[in-house]
This record gives C-alpha cells, sequence and structure tokens, in this order.
C-alpha cells in the first residue's frame, strides 16, 4: 500500500519548515508568492490530499461557508452565489446553500443546521417575513462572522453589502418622468424590509422633487410575485386614476404586472414598466421590461472580500 503524502513530505522535498507549508497551503497572508507556488507545485507533483477533518480539529476551522439566501430561482441571488463561490476558492473555502423560500422558520432552521455544522461563517441575505433576528444573534455570539448583503437589519450591527436603494427607486422614477410619464404607480411588498423601504422612499422623493403628486391609491402593497405584479396591475386598471406608468418593487413583480396589462382585451395600453435586479428574463419579454441592474456580481465578489478580510484580522 503507497505511503499518503503529509504536509511532513512537501517539507522535505522543498527543505523549508512543515509551518512554512501549513501556512502556504492554508492561504495564510505573510507567505510570499513565490513560496506559496512552489509549496502548491510540490503537494501537487507528491499528489498530496489535505485531511479536512484533521485540519479541522487541529485549526478550529472547517473551511466551509454557510450562506441564506431567499431563493436560487432568482437570477439575481444565483449570480451573487456564484460570485462568493469565485472569490473564495483561492483561499480554499466552500459553500454550504441553505433557502429560506422568504420564509423566517425556514431561515432560522437554516442558521441552526449551519451552526451544527460547524461552519467558518454565514453569509445572508434576509427573507420577508424576517422582523426579529434573534437567530442571527447567536451567529455573533459564537465568534463567527456574519455578513449581510442586499436585505439587511438595521439591529444587526454587522458588515454589510448593499446598495444605495434609496437612489434605485429615485432613479426607477425620475427615468419614467424623463419618459414622460407623469402618473406614476408602484407595486411593492407590504413587508417592513429595508431595501424595498427606502426604494419606495426614493420614488416619493423623485416624484416631489418633480411637482408630481404621491398618491397613495396608487402605492398597492402586497407580496412580491409574478401573481402579486398580475394582482396590482389588475387594481390599477380598475381604478378611476388609471396609471401611465407602473414602477415593481423587483422583476418578478413586474413580469406580472405586464402579463396581466397584455391580458386586457383593449389593445394593450401604453403603461411604461420597470423593475429592479435585471433578471435574466427582462430582455426576451414583450413589450421589452426596462429594469434598474443591481450588480450581484460585485456584491457577491464584496461579500467574499469582506469575509476574507475578517477572518484575516482574527487570525492576527
Amino acid at each position: 500500500m503507497n505511503k499518503k503524502t503529509t504536509i511532513y513530505d512537501i517539507a522535505k522535498e522543498l527543505n523549508v519548515t512543515v509551518s512554512t507549508v501549513s501556512r502556504a497551503l492554508s492561504g495564510f497572508p505573510a507567505i510570499s508568492d513565490a513560496t506559496r507556488k512552489a509549496v502548491i507545485e510540490a503537494a501537487e507533483r507528491l499528489n498530496y490530499s489535505p485531511n479536512k477533518l484533521a485540519s479541522a480539529l487541529k485549526s478550529g476551522r472547517t473551511y466551509i461557508i454557510g450562506v441564506i439566501v431567499p431563493s436560487v430561482q432568482a437570477h439575481f441571488f444565483a449570480s451573487i452565489i456564484h460570485s462568493i463561490e469565485e472569490g473564495l476558492k483561492d483561499s480554499g473555502y466552500r459553500i454550504i446553500l441553505y433557502q429560506s423560500n422568504e420564509s423566517v422558520a425556514s431561515e432560522i432552521n437554516g442558521v441552526k443546521t449551519l451552526l451544527e455544522a460547524q461552519v467558518d461563517g454565514i453569509m445572508a441575505s434576509l427573507s420577508l417575513e424576517t422582523e426579529n433576528v434573534e437567530h442571527f444573534e447567536e451567529v455573533i455570539k459564537q465568534n463567527k462572522p456574519l455578513i449581510l448583503f442586499d436585505r439587511v437589519h438595521e439591529k444587526l450591527k454587522v458588515p454589510t453589502v448593499t446598495l444605495d436603494d434609496f437612489k434605485a427607486g429615485y432613479l426607477a422614477t425620475q427615468h419614467l418622468i424623463n419618459q414622460g410619464y407623469k402618473n406614476i404607480a408602484y407595486v411593492t411588498t407590504v413587508h417592513q424590509i429595508r431595501i424595498f423601504s427606502e426604494r419606495l422612499k426614493g420614488y416619493k422623493a423623485a416624484l416631489a422633487d418633480h411637482n408630481l403628486p404621491v398618491n397613495e391609491e396608487h402605492i398597492i402593497l402586497g407580496g412580491l410575485s409574478i401573481k402579486d405584479g398580475r394582482f396590482g396591475a389588475g387594481k390599477l386598471i380598475r381604478s378611476a386614476n388609471k396609471p401611465d406608468a407602473i414602477i415593481a418593487a423587483d422583476d418578478f413583480t413586474a413580469l406580472g404586472v405586464i402579463q396581466k396589462l397584455k391580458e386586457i382585451e383593449e389593445p394593450m395600453p401604453k403603461i411604461g414598466v420597470i423593475g429592479f435586479a435585471n433578471e435574466a428574463f427582462s430582455a426576451y419579454i414583450t413589450p421589452s421590461l426596462s429594469t434598474i441592474d443591481q450588480h450581484p456580481n460585485q456584491m457577491g465578489a464584496q461579500c467574499a472580500k469582506l469575509f476574507l478580510s475578517t477572518i484575516q484580522k482574527k487570525m492576527v
């Protein structure tokens, strides 16, 4: 039986210390690029395979990160996950993915499950139902990095990666105004998630800055889905004061708005529609959907960078 290669064999091959090999393989920042390259090449040449369990027991780290998202069906979250993986892989980290499916009960179970799996940290985007964040406070109590992205909570004083959602709501409204629309409605969620409330504030501010009234009957509160978009559009079209444009809180809701408008028996009204997230389908529907790009790839890359920075500070 062939002997399994160890870091001692690599150290002997390169005439360096075992600790140097260990640090080079774990991505320790103090190791030079030349030494790290030599160690990695020797490891490959000697067919070295690290004992993950032994490393975890010795270092107290599993090199696994938990990522919680509302749904991977949305291209936005799928792109963030992909970028997080890309940003972490060179440092030896892998991810365990958990979907909350917009349920706070599922999200609580996800945090519990990931902590039981001894992950080194958690990145999360909150569910629509999340108001109480005690389950995330447990992550902080265990001294594990917690990073929130996109949907965050002010009670959690942790690193966050977000856009300027007030500005996003403002720009969406301003774009429609610049296109000549003046009676602009808004279909959004009743849940008080910060990004959606900020976009709504941006919408109201843009109307005010352009001397246009805010018609509360034109603000439809519900959920975030194709079904909710259809419901909101139907209610708006049946109103006495029909809007000439509709902003939807995300692209799935916007798709529902467009579907409902196309079902009207008379020629489809020339109502402008705009959403958020730049989902992949937005370029392929008729009429085309204007949308605010939320740059998910940059958001995911920043999450990975922020996590690695946090971990390195804990190692010092």
